[in-house]
């Protein structure tokens, strides 16, 4: 596992109650993702799904992040819970146009799925079919509908990885392994105090991705037990567990 690069890092990074836990209580906000790129390789952008940012905004976070900082982009509510899936061509363009600013500090695009969506393998195969050849593309299906052979054919047919998803501290998706690169989200652990999560689940979550992937695979882990600076000291602890990114070169 020595040669296997886990991106550690949180979703999001505006949370006022971080002022102290991560951020110095002088710290002003505008300077807060400096701040957290200095103790993290990575963010997921979820205020993305939310309200699309502007090219403008994306190339203002590659400016303010140092090389081989990576962001995450969650994909907007008008794709996957609007839309449904439906008609993916204008959003998947709009959203990527906009990404593309980040550069070389643009990662996977996360497409979560609301969780009265039933499985639809067909309307996941056209949704993926629709962004940029070589665009890595992680997908969180909420409906156990989706469980199914067929979804993990079209994942595994378009390179698209199945996102694990953790909440009280055990896996609420399967550990499939659809793609050569892993994505993690980690919603809430059952360690106190809440959303906390305790040694061992973290523990087991990083036996879970040194069995599934290669050497050479990148994973992506966040963690969006935001409360309380819960993530933030959860991403630590899961940092110390597994191989971090070796730092970029000068």
């Amino acid at each position: 596992m020595d040669d296997m690069a886990v991106y550690v890092g949180t979703s999001g990074w505006q949370y006022r109650d971080w002022s102290g836990i991560l951020y110095p209580p002088d710290r002003p906000q505008r300077l807060w993702l400096e701040e957290y790129a200095a103790h993290f390789r990575t963010v997921e952008s979820n205020n993305a799904f939310y309200r699309l940012p502007s090219p403008e905004t994306f190339a203002q976070w590659r400016e303010r992040t140092p090389p081989g900082f990576v962001i995450a982009v969650k994909a907007s509510r008008y794709l996957t819970h609007i839309k449904r899936l439906r008609e993916p061509e204008e959003p998947v363009h709009r959203l990527m146009a906009h990404a593309a600013a980040l550069g070389d500090r643009l990662g996977p695009i996360l497409l979560q799925l609301p969780p009265t969506l039933r499985g639809d393998p067909a309307a996941l195969d056209a949704c993926l079919a629709a962004f940029p050849a070589g665009t890595r593309i992680a997908v969180e299906p909420r409906h156990e509908s989706w469980w199914t052979a067929d979804t993990r054919a079209v994942l595994t047919a378009r390179g698209a990885a199945l996102c694990w998803a953790d909440r009280e501290s055990r896996p609420v998706t399967p550990v499939w392994r659809t793609t050569d690169w892993g994505y993690l989200r980690f919603h809430a652990g059952r360690a106190r105090p809440a959303p906390r999560y305790g040694r061992t689940a973290l523990r087991s979550w990083a036996r879970r991705i040194a069995d599934a992937w290669p050497e050479e695979a990148d994973v992506f882990a966040y963690f969006n037990n935001d409360v309380g600076g819960a993530a933030v000291i959860d991403a630590r602890a899961f940092s110390r567990l597994v191989p971090l990114p070796r730092p970029p070169q000068r």
